[in-house]
């Protein structure tokens, strides 16, 4: 039976909708209200709040800490700073990747690694001959995500911390409501935004401030269903949905390399050797016979559909993890795993697998839509992602 997390008070007071999902054994608000569009709105033209706390999340210490984390993901922590984020991918044997998640250097030897899945047992098989300290900071550290345009003037308000020299992908310390935090500019929406890390404990406190001092800047607390579509439009995948973990992967098509996934340029073949080196060198070599890529959807074919059978067009109110086939000249290609209708940019779209040489940007494809339990090929075309990609997400916000 899930349990609530470290700001459970919190969120099941304003959880109108008692709309829950299970997270890694924790409660996760789908959404607040009845539908989640208010939910999305603030992630893209306010500020969201996004309980992020059932993450894994690990610190890694001890003398030989960096060369741990250098042995384990395709990145290069040669070139990572202290208070640098990568967000990386990690690989079996075979180059087929377990994981993807965010490294965080605190301290030259000190780092916080997350994941969506459970990672212990692997990081102590690989840790074998080294002086280096695993820890299981899960339970003990919560995370909560502000993302949204407005969020820059919220936390100036709330936090103390450096937050002008605070850049994408950097993480620095600071205070909000009197507890230590570690603020970061990452998250999973695509937009300007940030993440707040803290202990478990005084986790209430800094929703609390966040809440408060969020008012003047129209924060709203925000689930997974406006998640979801957020992270679409950014082109970010959904483990156990756009791609499989080795480790859980039944058969082979299931298992995906850092290439098929388009994460080729976080790859560094030539560092010092990592788990999956030799595999991914001679994939590089060769070439991927798959990738994951964007579509954009034909939206008239599909209200042609709709109008000749006398339906007013429509599209799922949610964001749609059912995997539908994609072709090409009549044969199938891939397959789509995730497909929304972009509110901002007023498209649908969808993350596809699709084969070489398919996925080749503005290669026409077709995508199965199903109407009135009667399958349809709509036209799709490859495009460049992430869908949306605003210059507030890695620009500095202005004073």
């Amino acid at each position: 039976m899930p349990i609530g997390t470290a700001v459970h008070e919190r969120t099941l007071a304003l959880c109108e909708s008692l709309n829950y999902r299970e997270w890694s054994g924790y409660y996760a608000v789908s959404a607040y209200e009845g539908h989640h569009e208010h939910e999305y709105n603030a992630i893209r033209n306010a500020a969201a709040l996004i309980d992020v706390s059932p993450l894994f999340k690990y610190l890694i210490t001890g003398r030989d800490a960096s060369r741990f984390v250098d042995r384990l993901i395709t990145r290069d922590v040669s070139k990572m700073g202290v208070g640098q984020v990568y967000y990386t991918a990690w690989c079996d044997e075979h180059g087929k990747v377990i994981d993807d998640g965010t490294v965080t250097r605190l301290q030259d030897q000190t780092f916080r690694w997350t994941a969506a899945d459970p990672s212990l047992r692997w990081f102590t098989q690989n840790a074998a001959g080294m002086e280096v300290r695993i820890d299981d900071i899960s339970e003990e550290v919560a995370a909560l995500a502000l993302q949204g345009p407005t969020t820059a003037r919220l936390l100036r308000v709330v936090a103390q911390a450096d937050l002008e020299g605070l850049k994408y992908f950097r993480v620095t310390p600071g205070t909000i409501a009197g507890v230590r935090v570690e603020i970061s500019r990452t998250g999973y929406t695509g937009d300007l935004g940030y993440e707040i890390w803290m202990p478990a404990a005084e986790a209430i406190r800094v929703w609390d401030a966040l809440m408060t001092g969020g008012k003047p800047f129209d924060i709203k607390p925000a689930g997974m269903l406006a998640l979801d579509v957020a992270r679409i439009e950014a082109g970010l995948l959904l483990i156990d949905v756009d791609f499989f973990s080795s480790k859980k992967a039944m058969i082979a098509a299931q298992m995906y390399s850092p290439y098929e996934m388009g994460l080729g340029r976080l790859v560094s073949l030539d560092k010092s050797r990592f788990i999956g080196q030799q595999a991914l060198r001679r994939e590089h070599e060769r070439g991927h016979a798959r990738q994951v890529a964007g579509l954009e959807v034909d939206w008239p074919e599909v209200e042609t559909i709709h109008e000749k059978l006398g339906l007013a067009p429509s599209v799922g109110a949610t964001a749609s993890r059912v995997a539908v086939p994609v072709y090409r000249a009549g044969r199938q290609v891939g397959r789509a795993t995730s497909t929304t209708w972009s509110p901002t940019l007023k498209k649908m779209i969808a993350l596809a697998t699709v084969d070489r040489p398919h996925f080749a940007e503005g290669t026409q494809l077709q995508l199965e839509v199903t109407v009135e339990a009667v399958r349809h090929r709509v036209k799709a075309t490859v495009v460049k992602t992430p869908f949306f990609d605003p210059r507030r997400k890695v620009g500095t916000p202005p004073l």
